[in-house]
C-alpha cells in the first residue's frame, strides 16, 4: 500500500498503476522529504515530477505545501492513476498531469537553443531503474535549463547506479542510500 506520508493529505492512500512502475517506498519518501524540508525546498515551491508513475513524489510535495506541481508520465494507465490520485486527495487544483515523454516535455519547457519556458524550484526524477544512463543525462541537462536559481534537483536510482553527471549550473549537494535505493541532490547555483 502506498500512502502520503505527511501534510494536508498525510496518511491517505494512493492508487498505483497495475504494472510498469516502481513506487518510491514510504520510508524513502519520508527521508527524502525530511531532507528537502531541511533545505526549505518544498513549501511554496513550483515542483516538476518527471517519470511520475503514481504521482507519489509530486503529490507528497503538494501535500507538504508546494504551490504547484506538474506530473509528467508517458504510460497511459499511470497518467490516469495520477489524475485520480490528485482528485482523490483534493489536490487537483494545484496539480497538472502531463501525458508525454520526459524528453519531449523538457524540449518544450527548456529548449536547448532558447530560453526556458518554465522555472521550477524543485525537480524530482525517479526514472525506471533500467533507463539508460545517456537518457538520464539528457533529462538532467534539460532539467538544468528549467530549474530556478537556488532550486533543488533530486534523482532517485538503484544504489548500484552511478551518480548522475550534474551539468552547470547544477552542483552536487548530497546523496543518501536507503537499502537498494540511492538519492542524489543538486542545487541550481544562483
Amino acid at each position: 500500500m502506498t500512502r502520503i506520508v505527511a501534510g494536508t493529505a498525510g496518511g491517505r492512500t494512493l492508487a498505483v498503476p497495475p504494472s510498469g512502475t516502481r513506487p518510491t517506498s514510504e520510508r524513502v519518501r519520508e527521508a527524502l522529504f525530511s531532507r528537502l524540508e531541511h533545505l526549505d525546498a518544498v513549501d511554496g515551491a513550483r515542483v516538476l515530477d518527471l517519470y511520475a508513475g503514481s504521482g507519489a513524489l509530486g503529490l507528497e510535495a503538494a501535500s507538504r505545501g508546494a504551490t504547484h506541481v506538474v506530473l509528467v508520465e508517458t504510460a497511459r494507465s499511470a497518467v490516469e492513476v495520477c489524475r485520480r490520485n490528485a482528485r482523490a486527495l483534493g489536490l487537483g487544483d494545484r496539480v497538472d498531469v502531463v501525458a508525454d515523454r520526459v524528453d519531449r516535455y523538457l524540449a518544450r519547457v527548456a529548449p536547448p537553443d532558447g530560453p526556458a519556458v518554465g522555472s521550477f524550484d524543485l525537480v524530482l526524477l525517479d526514472p525506471p531503474y533500467d533507463l539508460p544512463e545517456e537518457s538520464l543525462a539528457a533529462a538532467v541537462a534539460g532539467v538544468a535549463r528549467c530549474t530556478a536559481p537556488g532550486g533543488v534537483v533530486v534523482v532517485e536510482r538503484s544504489s548500484r547506479a552511478p551518480a548522475p553527471a550534474w551539468p552547470a549550473p547544477l552542483v552536487a549537494l548530497d546523496d543518501r542510500r536507503y537499502g537498494e535505493t540511492r538519492v542524489w541532490f543538486a542545487e541550481h547555483a544562483p
